[in-house]
């Protein structure tokens, strides 16, 4: 499988991979029980620094959406209940960013949704 990991300036670097690595276990690339590859693995997938990349993994960790078996690696979590959650906040951060930006450039809320309802 093709990994396509694409990082700005603006963000730091280990956030952008939690990002884009939540989003990919989110919609599917990397499946509930999957092995992830390793650091090491992920390093060069990514171009990125393998200090970095096990930031990610250990904050991905915390979450609960990977786990480690000592011997074997990481893997995807089988609870898709916390994978439905963390859908769920990545819904509602992206919402609430999307709001406070309208709200910035005085969208009303009616004209969100007249331009949503035509879409």
């Amino acid at each position: 499988m093709e990994e396509k990991f694409i990082f700005s300036d603006n963000i730091p670097i280990y956030k952008q991979l939690l990002e884009q690595l939540t989003e990919k276990i989110i919609i599917g690339t990397y499946e509930p029980g999957s092995k992830l590859p390793s650091v090491r693995e992920f390093a060069l997938i990514t171009g990125v620094n393998p200090n970095t990349v096990q930031r990610a993994l250990t904050e991905l960790e915390e979450k609960s959406l990977i786990i480690t078996k000592r011997t074997s690696g990481k893997f995807v979590t089988e609870d898709k209940k916390i994978i439905s959650k963390m859908k769920k906040e990545v819904l509602q951060s992206t919402v609430d960013d999307f709001l406070k930006n309208m709200k910035k450039l005085n969208v009303s809320k009616e004209e969100i949704i007249s331009y949503l309802q035509g879409k």
